[in-house]
């Protein structure tokens, strides 16, 4: 699905042309293909939907009014940007889902209390990683000040993907999750760790990860990104 910005000459499409669908929702204009996509229905696919039926099931059904309000309050105030850059409000649904998907799919617990802080946690600009053919080790660095590396119930969640040829220069995806490093009070984890590759990588490749951060308050920061060349 792609999001489209009409300008001087169409302002309004809704309907179907050829392929193509188009319509409105409550975050602005989309095209979608009208035919119904092939559903390969692999492990992970299950994984995610079934993460997704959940958490829709525990906000209907299990959320008090109150906390529901809550994450309804935090989307309100907390902007996000759409594909084209655009600001957007999120409803406390959105939120909820988005926060709670890593969570549920990993077995970390749902959070259901809103947060009380208004603000996604920041990304972290010195999230970088190296790699070696020889072991299959990636090893991740990053800022180990930021709070949520001495907070318990806080995570670093991983993502590893294709390795590509080294003439690449961008990497949408697909991605596979790599891992998840835990904060702690006690025992505040230190950077960098270390993780086998979910991926092999072969000298000369260029690999990508991304990584988000989960705050204890239920929080989950936007995709950070880093990539390297695999050295022998």
């Amino acid at each position: 699905m792609a999001l489209v910005r009409y300008g001087g000459g169409i302002v309004q499409m809704s309907g179907s042309i050829a392929g193509d669908t188009f319509a409105r929702n409550r975050f602005g204009n989309y095209s979608r293909a009208r035919t119904k996509p092939v559903n390969p229905n692999t492990a992970r696919q299950v994984a995610v939907r079934a993460a997704l039926a959940e958490l829709t099931v525990r906000w209907a059904q299990t959320l008090t009014a109150v906390q529901r309000t809550a994450w309804n309050t935090y989307g309100g105030n907390v902007a996000m940007k759409n594909k084209l850059g655009e600001t957007v409000y999120l409803t406390g649904f959105n939120h909820y889902i988005r926060s709670n998907s890593i969570r549920t799919r990993h077995i970390l617990g749902a959070i259901d209390v809103g947060p009380a802080l208004m603000e996604l946690p920041a990304q972290d600009p010195g999230f970088s990683i190296t790699i070696s053919e020889a072991t299959q080790i990636i090893t991740v660095a990053f800022n180990d000040t930021f709070a949520w590396a001495s907070e318990d119930d806080a995570y670093l969640a991983v993502y590893q993907g294709q390795p590509q040829n080294a003439q690449r220069n961008f990497f949408g995806g697909p991605w596979r999750y790599l891992a998840i490093f835990s904060g702690s009070v006690g025992v505040p984890l230190t950077s960098p760790q270390t993780k086998s590759a979910e991926i092999p990588v072969a000298e000369g490749q260029r690999v990508w990860v991304y990584a988000r951060i989960l705050r204890a308050d239920g929080r989950l920061s936007e995709r950070f990104r880093a990539d390297t060349f695999c050295t022998a």
